[in-house]
């Protein structure tokens, strides 16, 4: 297919986890979004970029049909298409090309509280209830099972009680579902989060530096995550106790004070939280007038 706009598109869920997180994601990018009036498309204002906001199982195709150049969708999703595409024998027209660090969670198989679970080959000859059809049977036929895969749409969960299966394959977060429901996880398939895929058809030089940009910016907000600036300080003999309280943070700046002998100024970004305890023993060491902020976004 043959792109005819220099707009590109990208493939979001339009409702669910996460929605809200890859939409914020890319705004902290600096995109700015109008939505449609059928709330279905958020166009660019201020980039030549348009989110079709779609259902998260349809996102690997539009991707792979390169109707969307990108997709930001659940790696469980994209595992789940690709065996798909695999058994009608395609290898699937996109790729991953970004992990966004969030959106985490596992494909786990889960048994009822009162049954008795000594491994995998107590699924054999039993019925397990799933929406992941492609990936429970890539797994059973990896660890030599023989059990049928019951397709559920949803309220998967309920599957056992209804009497329509002995165990369940689903997405656990918490747990706190498949408790209330009075199961257990027992096995995991495969560990999730939100990646960002690309179709695989040349976009052509002016759209790939536009992807590469966002991937970029994308990168630059997701390793500042937690991340603090903070400013202080300190006699210059403490300065090797104070590096080593702050923490996640590289080589920290150090300014001369003014008219202040042998005090200086210490600037850092910080990697990892600065909790209030690490601030008490900065302080301490000898640390004066503390401040923290938060970083928004950094390009090394």
């Amino acid at each position: 297919m043959q792109h005819s706009t220099q707009r590109i598109k990208i493939a979001v869920q339009k409702k669910g986890r996460l929605t809200e997180h890859s939409i914020d994601l890319l705004e902290r990018c600096g995109l700015k979004v109008t939505k449609s009036k059928d709330q279905l498309i958020c166009y660019g204002e201020n980039m030549p970029i348009d989110l079709l906001l779609v259902r998260d199982d349809d996102i690997p195709g539009l991707v792979s049909d390169d109707v969307c150049d990108l997709g930001i969708v659940g790696l469980n999703v994209v595992e789940e298409k690709r065996l798909q595409l695999e058994q009608d024998g395609s290898s699937g027209q996109f790729k991953q090309i970004f992990e966004l660090q969030f959106g985490h969670c596992r494909l786990s198989i889960a048994a009822p509280d009162g049954l008795e679970y000594r491994g995998p080959e107590s699924l054999e000859n039993t019925k397990i209830a799933t929406s992941y059809v492609g990936l429970l049977r890539n797994y059973l036929t990896n660890n030599n099972i023989h059990a049928e895969p019951v397709y559920f749409s949803g309220a998967v969960e309920i599957a056992p009680k209804l009497g329509r299966a002995d165990f369940i394959c689903d997405l656990v977060s918490s747990g706190g579902t498949l408790a209330a429901n009075g199961l257990r996880e027992v096995e995991v398939l495969l560990q999730s989060e939100a990646v960002v895929i690309q179709t695989l058809e040349p976009l052509g030089s002016e759209k790939q530096a536009l992807v590469d940009k966002i991937i970029q910016r994308l990168d630059g907000v997701l390793k500042v995550n937690d991340s603090k600036y903070i400013m202080l300080h300190a006699p210059r003999s403490a300065l090797a106790e104070i590096r080593a309280l702050l923490p996640g943070a590289e080589a920290p700046t150090v300014m001369p004070l003014e008219g202040a002998g042998d005090r200086v100024a210490i600037h850092a970004v910080c990697r990892e939280n600065v909790f209030w305890e690490t601030l008490e023993n900065l302080k301490a060491a000898g640390a004066s007038s503390l401040l923290v902020l938060p970083v928004e976004k950094m390009l090394a």
